[in-house]
């Protein structure tokens, strides 16, 4: 514990330098910008940022990118404060007691709630992360290519579940498109090419960056295409820094909601969104009677618990990226792709190739952080004016760098073109009701699936045998089948047949 708050400081000391400090300013701001304006979403700013990156220095590229990423899921407080429209999915919770705070007047304390709010959540993930990384790294020496295997399919099998609770097989098929996507290309054991159907750019695959960009980018472009203007809740912004009596009289909120955004946060590919709506869930029932009326109708208490817990999220969904090269959210997935693309290689030999890069990403985490809180509670009245400002007329901007982002990857119009058909397969299937999550973790995790169930089999002679008498793969299997199992009916009536309780004798 001692050499890792050694290390951590030692990180934190490296970026200490007018550059590094302008950078994480200026990266926060505009992730800030970004989550405030509906339509702009975190995944987005991200994907976007990195396309810009690539000259950059490792460090200060992923420097960058946590900034966007942080900033991006607190900003969406602010939209879904004064127009009731989350700026990005994380903050759909916020909703509905930040936008009746606002029409009572309140909504300068409103966004200091969310901003504090916010700023703990992080804290209380960024110490979790300082913590259990290294211990979880340590761990994830013990998967092999039979643990990787069942973690790819449990990882798709829980997204696909979290998010489109309504029909989660929605979110498995979703999720397994994904896989079949990453299939396209060469095969990474033998280099055979499948699915290209001769045509020679296929060969190479799917780019991770083009495909992001276009199921988030432009899908939602086309989205907008659709939606009327919204109009700014024309309230005043009064005292913004709230009381510290206000906050503290939540303390136990504030840390359930905190570890609740980190331990869902870890969860592959299920993100800040769920994490919000749980945290909120969690704490309007744990609410006393009175406290418990007021959800919805403008409590602090349930402000502060979804912003603490999408907050709180975010170094939760890097924990997986740095110790399994599996992302926990659709922007950390962006986040992975960067580094691959800067040469850090994510996994479980990182505490041994990389053990400093750790830290690094915590001391990246906390500078961010530090920001965000700053920014956040210095910059309300003029950032409440860019609000204003059309999304049709932001639109075209967006277009532009989604573009000039899927084509500077490589260098191909190839790419735009991959950009341009997720975008449209991303509408459709949005306006389908299927989520965007587990199709994106789907591509990241088709890679590692492949391989390691080619790489498995090899060992095993072509027995299938050890992928369930491993100890882990054992667990990893059964969690599967019971989530499965778990959305049907008659799994359900038996489990309760089984143990419901005995009527209670009368005494």
């Amino acid at each position: 514990m001692f050499d890792g708050l050694k290390y951590f400081g030692q990180a934190l000391q490296s970026f200490m330098t007018f550059q590094s400090i302008f950078d994480a300013l200026w990266a926060t701001q505009l992730g800030i910008i970004i989550g405030m304006l509906p339509g702009l979403t975190a995944t987005m700013g991200v994907a976007l940022l990195t396309t810009l990156t690539f000259h950059m220095a490792p460090n200060n590229a992923i420097l960058i990118l946590i900034c966007m990423y942080i900033g991006a899921i607190y900003g969406g407080s602010r939209s879904a404060i004064l127009l009731n429209i989350p700026g990005t999915p994380a903050n759909a919770a916020t909703t509905v007691d930040g936008y009746p705070l606002a029409l009572q007047g309140k909504a300068g304390t409103a966004i200091g709630i969310a901003t504090t709010g916010s700023f703990l959540g992080s804290v209380i993930g960024m110490l979790a992360m300082l913590i259990f990384t290294p211990l979880i790294g340590t761990v994830a020496l013990r998967f092999q290519s039979f643990e990787f295997v069942w973690f790819s399919i449990f990882g798709i099998i829980i997204c696909g579940n979290l998010t489109a609770p309504k029909d989660p097989l929605k979110g498995w098929i979703a999720g397994f498109l994904g896989l079949f996507v990453a299939m396209i290309g060469m095969e990474g054991i033998h280099a055979y090419v499948r699915f290209s159907f001769g045509n020679t750019n296929l060969s190479g695959g799917i780019s991770l960056i083009p495909a992001m960009v276009g199921a988030f980018g432009f899908a939602e472009i086309i989205s907008v295409m659709r939606v009327e203007h919204y109009e700014v809740v024309k309230t005043k912004i009064e005292r913004v820094i709230p009381r510290i009596g206000e906050v503290m009289k939540y303390w136990k909120t504030i840390i359930r909601s905190g570890l609740i955004g980190t331990f869902i946060g870890a969860i592959p590919g299920v993100g800040e969104d769920i994490a919000a709506w749980v945290s909120y869930d969690v704490a309007k029932r744990s609410a006393k009677k009175e406290d418990r009326e007021m959800f919805g109708k403008g409590s602090i208490e349930g402000l502060l618990a979804s912003e603490t817990g999408n907050n709180a999220c975010v170094p939760g969904a890097i924990i997986p990226v740095l110790t399994l090269a599996i992302p926990g959210s659709a922007p950390a997935a962006v986040l992975l792709g960067a580094m691959l693309i800067h040469g850090v290689r994510p996994g479980p030999l990182i505490m041994i190739e990389s053990p400093t890069f750790v830290y690094e990403v915590v001391a990246m985490v906390f500078l961010a952080t530090a920001m965000m809180f700053i920014l956040g509670l210095a910059m309300v009245r003029p950032l409440v004016k860019v609000l204003q400002v059309p999304r049709q007329k932001l639109m075209p901007i967006v277009f532009i760098l989604c573009v000039v982002g899927s084509f500077a990857l490589q260098a191909r119009l190839f790419d735009v073109g991959i950009m341009i058909v997720f975008g449209i397969l991303g509408y459709i299937l949005r306006e389908m009701e299927y989520p965007m999550a587990p199709l994106v973790l789907g591509i990241i995790l088709g890679d590692i699936l492949d391989k390691n169930l080619r790489r498995a089999l090899i060992l095993s002679d072509g027995d299938i045998v050890p992928f369930f008498t491993r100890p882990i793969c054992l667990v990893l299997f059964l969690l599967t089948m019971f989530i499965v199992l778990g959305r049907a009916k008659w799994f359900n009536a038996i489990v309760a047949k089984v143990f419901r309780r005995k009527p209670a004798e009368a005494e």
